[in-house]
C-alpha cells in the first residue's frame, strides 16, 4: 500500500513554486534513470551529475536546498549519493518518489556487477581475463591512494583530527581492530568534543558550492519554503519505515534460525547488515573491514579478488559499495551447499545487495521529517567530523593492504608483542606489478588522469603483458 503513496507536499496544486507544472511520475522515472546511467566515478562524480541534472537543468530544487539535503545524508550511514537521490525523490513525489529514485540509482550497477561476477567466476582464470584484472589492480590501487589524499585534505583540518586519523590507522593496521569499534570510538570522541564546545570539533558548515550554475531556491519548483508535513504523512513514513525494518531484518533472522549461524547465507546476511549500520565516511572506509572479514575471517575470497571486485565497481554505474555484491556472490558460489554453484552465487549477491541497501531507505524515511533538527545538531556534526577523520586512517590502511597484495605474490602476518601486522613474504615481489602500479600513480597524481581512462589504460597494459607472457 505504501508503494502507491499519492500525497505530495503541495496537496491540490498542479504547479510548483516557480509556476511550472509539477513533474509527473513518468518524468521522474526518466530523470532518475538518466541519473543512474551516468553515475560513474564514485560519490563525488555521482553528486555532481545529480547537481547538474536536478539543480541546473530541471530546477527541481536550488543550490541551498541541494546542499542542505547532501549535508543531511552525510550524517547517515550508507552511500550518501544513493541516499541523496532517495531524499530528493521523496521531496518531489513522497514515499513512492523516494523508492523510485533510490532503487533506480542502484539497479544498473547491481545488474552490471551481477553479470561481471558470473563472468569472473566462470572465466576468471582464463589468460586474457586474468591479464585484464592484473592491470585493473594497479589502477584501483592508485584510485584508493587518491581517496586517502582527497578525504584527508578535507577532514584533517587540525591536530585533533590528525591524531584521530593516526590512531585509527595504528589500531587497524597494527592491532587488527575491527572497523565498527573504530567508528564508535571516533563518534564518542567527536560527540564529546562537540558537546564541550572545543574549537577543534566545531563544524565548518558541510559541503561548499558544487560549481556550475548557482540556482536560487526561489526560482525552482520546490521553492524556498520547507515542505509542509501533516500528521498523516508522518504516519505513512513511520509505517513505511516499520515495514522496511521487517523486510530488512526478517530474512536475516529467518536465515539464521533455519540454516544456522555458520551457513554462508546467514553469515552474509548478518555481516553485511552490521556493515550497513556503520558505513560512515564513504565506501573506501568500510571496504577495509569487508576485505579484512571477507579474506581473513570468513575466507570468502582472495586479496587479489577483492581488488578485482573494486575494479568492477569503479567501471560500472552506481555506488562503489556495490562491490559488496561481488563479495557475496563469490562467497556463496564457493560454498553453495545444496544448490548449484551459479544459482547460489546469484542468490548470495542478491542477498548482499538487499541487506546493504534496504537500511538506506529506512534511514531516509525515518529522518526526513526531522532533517532540520538532525542537520543543525552540533554534537552530531562533530561526531561525523571525527568519524571522517578516523576514516582517513582506515582508508590509508586499505591502500597499504591493497599495495602489499598487488605488488607481492604472498603476504603473511606478524603476530607478537600484542601486534598483528601484515608483512610481505621475502622473494615474492612482482616487478611488473610494481612498475604498473607506479605508472598508475604517476598518471593519477602528475597527469590527473580520470578514474575511467586510468582503469581502461591499465587494463589494456595488463592485456598486453598477458600476450607476451610476462605475468
Amino acid at each position: 500500500m505504501f508503494f502507491n503513496d499519492k500525497t505530495s507536499f503541495h496537496p491540490g496544486e498542479r504547479r510548483g513554486a516557480d509556476g511550472r507544472p509539477w513533474p509527473s511520475i513518468r518524468e521522474a522515472l526518466t530523470v532518475w534513470t538518466r541519473v543512474a546511467l551516468l553515475s560513474f566515478g564514485g560519490p563525488a562524480g555521482q553528486i555532481a551529475v545529480m547537481h547538474r541534472i536536478l539543480v541546473e537543468e530541471k530546477r527541481w530544487l536550488g543550490e541551498a536546498r541541494f546542499l542542505h539535503a547532501l549535508n543531511f545524508c552525510m550524517l547517515l550511514p550508507g552511500p550518501e549519493a544513493q541516499q541523496l537521490a532517495t531524499y530528493t525523490g521523496w521531496l518531489m513525489h513522497g514515499i513512492r518518489g523516494g523508492f523510485i529514485a533510490g532503487l533506480l540509482f542502484v539497479l544498473p550497477g547491481a545488474l552490471a556487477i551481477m553479470v561481471l561476477s558470473v563472468v569472473y567466476a566462470l572465466y576468471g582464470n582464463v589468460g586474457a581475463v586474468a591479464a585484464l584484472f592484473f592491470g585493473l589492480k594497479a589502477a584501483v590501487l592508485a584510485i584508493v591512494v587518491q581517496a586517502v589524499v582527497r578525504i584527508g585534505s578535507r577532514a584533517l583540518r587540525n591536530r585533533a583530527m590528525l591524531a584521530l586519523a593516526a590512531a585509527s590507522f595504528v589500531a587497524i593496521f597494527c592491532f587488527d581492530a575491527p572497523f565498527p569499534l573504530i567508528v564508535l570510538a571516533a563518534a564518542i570522541v567527536g560527540y564529546a568534543g562537540g558537546r564541550s564546545g572545543l574549537p577543534a570539533f566545531a563544524p565548518r558548515g558541510g559541503h561548499g558550492a558544487l560549481g556550475g550554475k548557482t540556482v536560487a531556491d526561489a526560482t525552482t519548483i520546490l521553492g524556498e519554503e520547507a515542505p509542509a508535513r501533516d500528521l498523516p504523512a508522518k504516519r505513512r513514513l513511520f509505517l513505511t519505515s516499520a515495514l522496511l525494518l521487517i523486510a530488512w531484518l526478517g530474512p536475516v533472522g529467518l536465515l539464521w534460525a533455519v540454516l544456522g549461524g555458520a551457513h554462508v547465507f546467514a553469515e552474509i546476511a548478518v555481516f553485511f547488515s552490521k556493515m550497513a549500520v556503520v558505513t560512515f565516511g564513504g565506501a573506501y572506509a568500510v571496504l577495509a573491514w569487508v576485505a579484512q572479514a571477507g579474506v581473513e575471517t570468513y575466507g570468502w575470497l582472495q586479496p587479489g579478488e577483492m581488488l578485482d571486485g573494486l575494479g568492477m565497481a569503479e567501471t560500472t554505474p552506481g555506488p562503489l559499495i556495490m562491490v559488496t555484491q561481488f563479495v557475496g556472490f563469490m562467497a556463496a558460489f564457493r560454498e553453495p551447499g545444496l544448490l548449484a554453484a551459479l544459482p547460489a552465487g546469484v542468490l548470495g549477491g542478491a542477498l548482499t545487495t538487499w541487506v546493504t541497501f534496504a537500511p538506506c531507505f529506512l534511514w531516509i524515511f525515518l529522518g526526513a521529517p526531522y532533517v532540520e533538527r538532525l542537520r543543525e545538531n552540533r554534537a552530531l556534526s562533530a561526531a561525523l567530523a571525527a568519524i571522517t577523520a578516523a576514516v582517513v586512517g582506515v582508508v590509508l590502511n586499505l591502500a597499504l593492504w591493497f599495495a602489499l597484495h598487488t605488488i607481492f605474490g604472498a603476504v603473511g602476518r606478524f603476530e607478537g608483542w600484542g601486534l598483528s601486522v601484515a608483512v610481505p613474504e621475502a622473494g615474492t615481489l612482482n616487478p611488473w606489478a610494481l612498475g604498473l602500479a607506479a605508472a598508475a600513480l604517476v598518471a593519477a597524481f602528475c597527469f590527473r588522469i580520470g578514474a575511467v581512462p586510468l582503469l581502461g589504460g591499465a587494463a589494456a597494459v595488463g592485456l598486453l603483458l598477458g600476450t607476451v607472457d610476462v605475468i
